[in-house]
């Protein structure tokens, strides 16, 4: 098997393969108020080591997927294979005690966290540190100032910002090295675009992009009718009107290019993220060792300047509906 390339990531000491193993799906529970609908532990693990067995290297959770249940099914995928696989995961989200999540980034609930992942995932060390979302009540200051103190003790190798906007960024880099920025970012939003990307290049910070495939909403297969009647996808805007007719048209036409070309429309999606040279990795949510052995086709595809144009044109319509809708 031919290796899978590799990039930077920052200025860390880490190279990854441009896809990584997404474990939000596979932590589902019914009692994580982003339900995916029923997965089981067996086929998660199945699933994380077909992946590994591809040649990715890294994977991405976060205590806040299924509540720990992520980590747990990563530590137990990973053993015996800990030296092939980078780790990344996150804090800061916790449960709010009724059903949905709230940030907390103060120190020691920080130094709690890492311990946790630590014990669930197995290891001694994170080698990517992440936090989750922006806490609003903590300074950036005082929450990576023990980042800092963690890597220095060994407990992570480096950190990263989710979710953070350009000037929390800032701010933390007056503290101490960010490794990597991670962000929504696909075909259906790019939002990223105005000044998160301009940020990562001029920073030489990395940058991971969640949810490339716009958590399935990008796959002409696609079927809302079909999902679970718990899947909390039934309730995302693009699944619904004004925005739900849009984004099939675009769809279609997407898919439509990729066809074209022999390719599928996940390949389109992970290439068009990849194209951009601020990106490192896109984060790939998997269930199966199907969609595991899937995780790749997008990676030979170098977008061509005609190709990006088509691909801008299909855009064109659903762009307009999301500024209509004022969520662009």
């Amino acid at each position: 098997m031919t290796p899978l390339p590799t990039r930077p990531l920052g200025r860390s000491d880490m190279a990854i393969t441009p896809v990584g193993i997404g474990t939000a799906p596979l932590s589902s529970t019914p009692d994580w108020w982003v339900y995916w609908g029923r997965q089981s532990e067996a086929e998660s693990i199945a699933a994380i080591q077909a992946a590994l067995d591809l040649g990715i290297n890294w994977i991405d959770t976060a205590p806040f997927y299924g509540w720990g249940r992520g980590e747990e099914i990563v530590g137990r995928a990973v053993r015996g294979r800990r030296e092939q696989v980078f780790l990344f995961t996150k804090c800061g989200s916790m449960p709010d005690g009724q059903g949905r999540s709230t940030e907390d980034l103060r120190p020691d609930n920080i130094r709690q966290e890492v311990e946790n992942s630590l014990r669930r995932l197995q290891v001694e060390r994170i080698d990517l540190l992440q936090f989750h979302d922006p806490d609003p009540n903590t300074p950036i200051e005082e929450s990576w100032a023990v980042v800092q103190a963690l890597i220095a003790e060994g407990k992570l190798r480096c950190a990263g910002l989710s979710n953070h906007p350009a000037a929390l960024v800032e701010r933390a880099l007056q503290v101490g090295p960010v490794a990597s920025l991670q962000h929504q970012y696909n075909l259906l939003r790019r939002g990223v675009e105005a000044d998160i990307l301009p940020l990562a290049g001029r920073e030489e910070l990395g940058f991971l992009a969640w949810s490339p495939l716009a958590s399935g909403f990008l796959l002409d297969s696609f079927e809302l009718d079909r999902l679970d009647a718990a899947d909390f996808r039934r309730r995302h805007p693009f699944g619904t009107e004004p925005l739900a007719r849009p984004r099939r048209a675009a769809v279609e036409r997407l898919a439509a290019i990729a066809r074209r070309r022999g390719r599928t429309m996940a390949d389109l999606a992970v290439a068009w993220i990849l194209r951009r040279p601020e990106v490192t990795g896109a984060i790939v949510g998997i269930r199966s060792p199907e969609e595991a052995r899937q995780m790749t086709g997008g990676l030979a595809w170098t977008l061509t300047p005609d190709e990006l144009e088509e691909i801008d044109a299909a855009l064109a319509g659903w762009e307009a509906a999301l500024a209509a809708a004022g969520r662009s």
